[in-house]
């Protein structure tokens, strides 16, 4: 699948700008992997979960799937020699066992670490060593965690802030590099629409002491995959000049994030 110049050059038409989804297979992933497909692009949806890809690539034709594991740090090479990609979105990761510091052992503490923070690495440096072309896109799935804490997910949210912290390497070494390649993370606000969002809700839900519907209703107006697409579409179809290093992802789509903090 490759990308025409004058394509790459043209952000906004999607036709022949392979999108590589990268845990298309369930939630905020499949929810971007359909919604790219919908837009015109071809895509190729990863995941490590055959079944689950073969009910995805049924509801589109352009949805072709690859099963990998993205902890591999031989896949996005592989994936990248093979498909070409013009956009990379990283959401695989893994769900955090839901109970308080005391009783995390490191193991259980630290899951995201060994697959969140791997995943996010393997895949950056790969983009930057390659590289990929000019033009391209690649955008992290964070969370919004990384900005509240997550007091019964162990160190979910650090692993998070992690993700987001070398999403912003990434793109300082594009730039200095002068690699045409373009870096965001994007942080999902909690949302009881995912596999990953619903045990988080009744665990915060049990521990405010309130029931699971009024728990929900006090996050607002919920995230849905559909809603996550829609915007990572935008995102990827925006002028790269305009794209911002980092975005809170809720219901009412995408809101930019102050910069991090420089060097000290």
């Amino acid at each position: 699948m490759n990308d025409s110049s004058d394509v790459m050059n043209d952000s906004s038409d999607l036709s022949a700008r392979t999108t590589l989804v990268v845990g298309a297979s369930r939630g905020l992933g499949r929810g971007i992997a359909e919604a790219f497909a919908g837009a015109g692009a071809p895509v190729v949806a990863v995941a490590r979960t055959s079944a689950a890809l073969a009910e995805l690539a049924a509801t589109n034709t352009r949805i072709q799937t690859m099963v990998a594991d993205a902890t591999d740090a031989a896949a996005p090479g592989n994936l990248f020699d093979r498909y070409e990609p013009a956009i990379v979105v990283l959401v695989a990761g893994a769900t955090p066992p839901m109970r308080p510091l005391h009783h995390q052992t490191w193991e259980t503490f630290s899951v995201n670490w060994h697959t969140d923070v791997r995943i996010a690495f393997h895949w950056l440096r790969e983009s930057l060593l390659r590289p990929l072309r000019p033009g391209s896109r690649v955008i992290v799935i964070s969370s919004g965690a990384a900005l509240a804490g997550s007091p019964l997910s162990g160190g979910y949210a650090g692993a998070k802030a992690t993700q987001r912290r070398i999403t912003g390497y990434a793109r300082d070494e594009a730039d200095r590099a002068g690699l045409g390649i373009t870096f965001t993370a994007v942080l999902p606000r909690l949302t009881p629409r995912t596999d990953l969002g619903r045990p988080a809700v009744h665990a915060y839900a049990e521990r405010a002491g309130q029931a699971e519907d009024d728990y929900v209703l006090g996050l607002g107006a919920p995230l849905t995959p559909e809603i996550a697409g829609a915007a990572l579409v935008d995102l990827a179809r925006a002028d790269a000049v305009t794209v911002a290093p980092d975005y809170l992802l809720t219901a009412e789509g995408l809101r930019e994030l102050p910069r991090t903090d420089a060097p000290g």
